[in-house]
C-alpha cells in the first residue's frame, strides 16, 4: 500500500480548534515535523482539512 509523508509548515494558531485537533491526530506535535502514514480515504479527508497548514508528498520507500 502506498504511503504518504506529510510535514507541518504552518502554525496553526489563529485557526479554529478543529484544524488544530486534526493536526494533532496526524501525529505532529512540532512545526516542519513529518510522519509516514498508509494512504486511507480517512488520512485524505485529515489533509484535505489542513492542506494549508501541511505539505504531501508521496513516499517511494519508508527510508525518507
Amino acid at each position: 500500500m502506498a504511503k504518504l509523508k506529510v510535514t507541518w509548515v504552518k502554525s496553526a494558531i489563529g485557526y479554529p480548534e478543529d484544524q488544530k485537533q486534526t493536526v494533532e491526530s496526524l501525529g505532529l506535535k512540532h512545526l516542519n515535523q513529518s510522519v509516514i502514514k498508509e494512504d486511507s480515504l480517512p488520512l485524505r479527508g485529515m489533509i484535505v482539512k489542513v492542506r494549508h497548514l501541511v505539505k504531501v508528498e508521496e513516499c517511494l520507500n519508508e527510508a525518507e
